[in-house]
C-alpha cells in the first residue's frame, strides 16, 4: 500500500468510525472542497462544519470502498456505496422521516506533503431523492 493509499484509507475509516478530528487531521489546512452539485468551501473550517451539518441530517457508513492512486501519489480517487439513514430534513430536499437509502458514489483526491489537499465527490442526486421518496 502507498503512502496515499493508506491517507485515503484513513480518511474513509475515520468517516466510518464517527472520528471527526481524525478525518480533520488528514487534510491540509487549505484544503478544497468540492461539495456535490455545490460549490468550493475552502479550509478545514469550512469542512468542520460541514460535516457538522451532514452529522445532523444524515447517518452514513461507507462499504464497498475500492481506492486508485496515480503513479504519482499526488491523485486518488475511491468509489464506494453509501448506506444511510435520513435524519433531518436538509435544505432545499425532501421532507425526513428516518428513510433508509443506498447509494454508490466516489470521491476523487489531491494529495501534497503527506495531507489531503482536494476532496471532490459525487453521487447521482436524482437516485437519493427517488429513494427517499422526494
Amino acid at each position: 500500500m502507498t503512502g496515499t493509499e493508506g491517507l485515503i484509507r484513513a480518511y474513509f475509516d475515520a468517516f466510518n468510525a464517527g472520528d471527526r478530528p481524525g478525518m480533520l487531521a488528514l487534510l491540509a489546512e487549505d484544503v478544497a472542497h468540492d461539495v456535490n452539485q455545490g460549490g468550493r468551501e475552502v479550509g478545514k473550517d469550512a469542512f468542520r462544519a460541514f460535516l457538522a451539518r451532514m452529522d445532523d441530517a444524515y447517518r452514513e457508513h461507507l462499504t464497498e470502498i475500492v481506492v486508485m492512486v496515480d503513479g504519482t501519489g499526488s491523485r486518488a480517487a475511491a468509489e464506494f456505496v453509501v448506506e444511510g439513514e435520513y435524519l433531518r430534513t436538509d435544505a432545499g430536499l425532501p421532507a425526513a422521516r428516518g428513510q433508509r437509502y443506498r447509494l454508490p458514489a466516489g470521491t476523487f483526491f489531491a494529495v501534497a506533503a503527506g495531507r489531503i489537499t482536494r476532496v471532490t465527490t459525487h453521487y447521482n442526486l436524482q437516485d437519493w431523492i427517488r429513494q427517499v421518496g422526494g
